[in-house]
């Protein structure tokens, strides 16, 4: 009998060992690459796309965007924005809480408008210098720009009608901290993140991973009911060499990667941008429209007395470039060419029939430099474009075709950082740049040339009345379609006066596994891991 009941003993033991290594293996884990390191989890310094992916993990905003870019709820679960367009007030859901953390010294608290008041404080005190302060700098009220009316009402005020301002609010940089957090870690808030997201932070080796575990008490919920997030965390690693990060797909330690090289394009997609049959039962491939336009721009102040100072030159420039060849043979068709102006494909404005571009036209390009009086190419100096490596096949596809027109194109390589730079303070001719939307409003392409705006946005330095005039009325223009038919006219200007050479319209092009559902792929290229599920 006791030999029995030592055998059930064991064989129960035995049984709870295997059913906990079962549960263990059931733990989902989705993991995926950025390739430049995360610098902060602090969302007041969430500046790039690697920090604004880590962030936006750990922390929630007033409001959030959704697949279609359309301003949903978050932490506040309405809003009402006054008839003379200058003060929102925000009623905030009474559910949310901060992550669990010794800060609070007890059990983790609700969000409360007070915290609202102090995170957008803090984004704007010099003392923080934050990057993010022009979210709020020139354009809230001098006085008492927040307030909070009581635990759950929150009002902003501005200092005059600024129509997209909802979609600046949807950028980490307005996600809500806790004063007590800030306050306990001090200059090491960086690394010891304390949000209301999804998941929360267990361990950040820098320069190579982040991992995460779902926050169990997180208050979003599905359609059905179920709390978010499905997955039980994430691992983020920071390989820097594209390549080497489809290699680690390829090998099956990423369950995701985002974007296309040159490097290693050819190994996922063919040159019309399909997937490789060979690969259609271990990968999904994913393509959507990423507001980010890839340019070239050119310095309007340097080119003044120069060939790049005329107008026909700079539209000759444009004429000569084949921009669906160039999509084809360098990206394998990621990428819609940008024959519609500054207006990226994915925005409500966008309208390929009412703004008409420039397509390849050699002829054109021959006979409009002939009209400005550089018969092929004679008396035009050397043009001299600066980019950093990543695009070096990108410029020189360009300099073979400015080469038909007799034009010489010498390419200037520099560092990224070395570039910004240049950009900056303007000291470069031309340059390979691109624009990503801080929020979903064509302002924010518009404000790249507009007139009033400094170096950046305004790296081309163009200054254009009509075109001025144009973009504060949009500021204020709420009815659509009157608002769209404003950027449309702005993009035409652009279009007639070309101080950019607009290449192409970015898509997003994610790579996961087969067993990988709920991607995000809105047009902010914002990967939101809440929505995420893996099926065994």
């Amino acid at each position: 009998m006791k030999k029995t009941i030592l055998y059930i003993c064991i064989l129960q033991l035995a049984l709870l060992i295997s059913c906990g290594a079962e549960q263990k293996s059931e733990k989902t884990i989705f993991s995926f690459n950025q390739n430049t390191p995360v610098s902060s989890l602090d969302p007041a310094f969430a500046r790039n796309q690697t920090n604004i992916w880590a962030t936006n993990q750990l922390y929630n905003g007033l409001v959030q965007l959704d697949d279609s870019l359309n301003i949903k709820p978050c932490i506040a679960k309405d809003w009402i924005l006054s008839e003379d367009g200058k003060v929102f007030t925000f009623n905030l859901r009474t559910d949310v809480k901060f992550h669990e953390n010794e800060c609070f010294k007890g059990a983790a608290r609700n969000v409360v408008a007070s915290d609202v008041v102090y995170s957008f404080n803090r984004v704007l005190d010099d003392a923080v210098g934050s990057p993010g302060d022009w979210i709020f700098k020139g354009r809230v009220a001098e006085e008492l720009p927040f307030e909070a009316v009581n635990d759950s009402t929150f009002v902003l005020r501005l200092q005059k009608p600024f129509l997209p301002f909802l979609g600046i609010l949807t950028m980490q940089y307005a996600a809500i901290v806790p004063k007590e957090a800030v306050e306990f870690y001090k200059e090491k808030f960086r690394t010891n993140p304390v949000g209301t997201g999804p998941f929360e932070l267990t361990k950040w080796v820098e320069g190579q991973v982040l991992l995460m575990r779902k926050n169990t008490a997180y208050f979003e919920v599905d359609k059905t009911g179920e709390r978010l997030p499905y997955v039980d965390g994430l691992k983020m690693y920071q390989i820097k060499d594209k390549k080497s990060a489809y290699l680690e797909f390829n090998a099956g330690k990423l369950d995701m990667i985002s974007g296309v090289e040159s490097s290693f394009v050819d190994e996922l997609l063919d040159k019309e941008g399909n997937l490789l049959s060979t690969l259609s039962d271990k990968v999904t491939f994913n393509k959507s429209p990423y507001l980010n336009v890839e340019y070239i721009g050119i310095n309007q102040q340097m080119s003044k007395g120069k060939a790049l100072g005329q107008v026909k030159v700079r539209q000759a420039l444009n004429y000569a470039i084949d921009r669906p060849q160039m999509l084809k043979r360098l990206r394998n068709n990621v990428g819609v060419p940008a024959n519609s102006g500054f207006t990226p494909k994915g925005l409500p404005s966008f309208d390929d029939k009412k703004v008409v571009g420039f397509s390849y036209d050699m002829e054109k390009a021959r006979q409009l430099l002939i009209e400005a009086g550089f018969e092929n190419g004679k008396g035009i100096e050397p043009i001299t474009i600066s980019t950093n490596k990543e695009y070096v096949d990108l410029v020189t596809y360009i300099r073979k075709q400015w080469a038909e027109l007799g034009i010489e194109v010498e390419v200037d390589l520099v560092e990224s950082a070395t570039l910004r730079e240049q950009m900056t303070q303007g000291k470069s001719q031309m340059f390979r740049a691109s624009w990503i939307a801080d929020y979903p409003d064509a302002e924010s392409f518009m404000t790249c040339f507009y007139g009033e705006n400094p170096s950046p946005p305004n790296y081309t330095q163009f200054k254009h009345p009509g075109f001025d005039t144009l973009y504060n009325r949009a500021l204020v223009e709420v009815e659509e379609p009157y608002k769209s038919d404003v950027y449309n006219h702005m993009d035409r200007i652009l279009v007639e006066e070309a101080p950019a050479i607009f290449l192409f319209y970015d898509e997003v092009a994610q790579f996961t596994k087969k067993n990988i559902y709920g991607i995000s792929s809105n047009g902010a290229n914002l990967l939101s891991v809440k929505y995420v599920q893996m099926r065994h």
